[in-house]
């Protein structure tokens, strides 16, 4: 029933809905600072979720903030370039800080961690609806529990449920039911691959368009492969429209066009089924927050459309929502406005960064702009530079393909 108490809790200062790398995050940063959290999931410890498993350095920073870093990389599987391929077959190595941990391994470690700091596991609790007062400030959430309702009482609720729109439509903050791209994943192990695959290499061409593929170096001689669609739905009015994508034909198209693929899924072992899921992207496609209620991870969109990218993200959101909340308390009514107007500026702050992000998704629309900047970045260190400070955050992705990025590539 529950990881640390065989009695489900009735009360408590903080209830996180969700024990993914936003709600583990939020749980283990509330409880540090000594406020009572209870973090719920509707699966167990261990639980598998599908993902490239990809640590791009935000998720390096959230994690050192977090102190959980360097138990993280002790199980990870480190590199140092993501390998971007072009439809014709150029690549260029950008560098950074990179490695990579199957998601159950990963949301195991941030879990545990947020335990370790005092706050309570409970699971598996499938959330039910958001429990409100006379004046309609969320006050907790109701669940089944072995098939049986509880309520548990918060003075603040966080809803980190991922990408599946359920749990935002029945707390009432959903504003797009249909995701704005899908994924399919699986992992391969291929000891003969070892050390031949050392990048995280991403791929753009034709039969992958609009999206990539990706071929992910994991620990213990195996590969995390997968195809992304980061524009999979279009908006109409406010309703999301499937587009015409079919994941698996798509990956099949990717196995067949790249030669590492192919021959990994040659020699190599499938361990497990391929597995899809759907992304929320932009910081788009619910509410933020209500009285007493804050969104975070990917149920607010946290997942960049450009990389697909989102595990870091998703715990610098988790951070930003617990650290409003020990901004201005936990249990006084009148401070609801000002947690709720902290979180919501943080999390504006980084929806530049998003925007630019979705413009640099140009590239899965045109793969021939991928052909366009390999090349130049080959002749260039200066790009070379200015591709690794998109990866590090540190450069705008948009600007490498705007009309005026595209002209600079030819003067630089």
């Amino acid at each position: 029933m529950s990881d640390t108490s065989s009695t489900p809790p009735s009360r408590c200062q903080v209830l996180i809905i969700g024990a993914g790398p936003a709600g583990s995050a939020a749980a283990r940063w509330l409880a540090r600072a000594g406020v009572d959290v209870v973090f719920a999931d509707q699966q167990p410890l261990g639980r598998d979720k599908v993902c490239g498993d990809g640590l791009i350095p935000d998720a390096h920073q959230a994690l050192e903030r977090l102190g959980l870093l360097d138990r993280v990389m002790a199980k990870a599987q480190r590199s140092a370039h993501v390998g971007c391929v072009g439809p014709r077959g150029g690549r260029i190595d950008v560098p950074g800080h990179l490695a990579v941990l199957p998601r159950r391994q990963l949301d195991e470690l941030l879990n545990l961690g947020a335990q370790e700091a005092g706050a309570r596991f409970l699971a598996p609790a499938r959330f039910e609806a958001a429990l409100e007062d006379a004046q309609g400030r969320v006050r907790g959430a109701r669940f089944s529990i072995e098939g049986q309702p509880h309520e548990i009482a918060a003075d603040w609720v966080i809803l980190a449920t991922g990408a599946v729109p359920k749990a935002l439509t029945a707390a009432g903050m959903c504003e797009r039911h249909t995701p704005s791209g899908v994924a399919l994943r699986g992992y391969v192990r291929a000891p003969s691959m070892v050390g031949e695959i050392k990048a995280l290499e991403v791929v753009w061409c034709k039969p992958v368009q609009p999206g990539y593929g990706w071929i992910f170096p994991a620990p213990d001689g195996s590969f995390n492969i997968g195809v992304g669609v980061t524009d999979s739905h279009q908006d109409l009015a406010g309703k999301g429209q499937k587009k015409d994508v079919n994941l698996r034909a798509i990956f099949d198209a990717f196995v067949a066009h790249y030669p590492p693929a192919k021959r990994l899924m040659a020699e190599g072992e499938l361990i497990g089924e391929l597995k899809g899921a759907p992304l929320r992207c932009t910081l788009k496609g619910a509410r933020w927050t209500r009285p007493g209620l804050l969104v975070t991870g990917e149920a607010a969109g946290s997942t960049y459309s450009f990389t697909g990218e989102g595990i870091g993200k998703a715990m610098e959101t988790g951070l930003l929502a617990a650290e409003a909340i020990l901004a201005h308390g936990t249990g006084v009514d009148g401070f609801d406005a000002k947690v709720r107007t902290q979180y919501e500026q943080g999390l504006r702050a980084l929806q530049p960064k998003y925007d630019l992000y979705e413009r640099g998704n140009r590239v899965n629309r045109f793969p021939w702009l991928a052909d366009l900047l390999i090349w130049r970045a080959k002749k260039s260190p200066r790009l070379l530079q200015r591709m690794s400070g998109v990866l590090n955050e540190t450069s705008n992705p948009g600007n490498l393909v705007s009309l005026k990025g595209i002209t600079r590539l030819f003067l630089e």
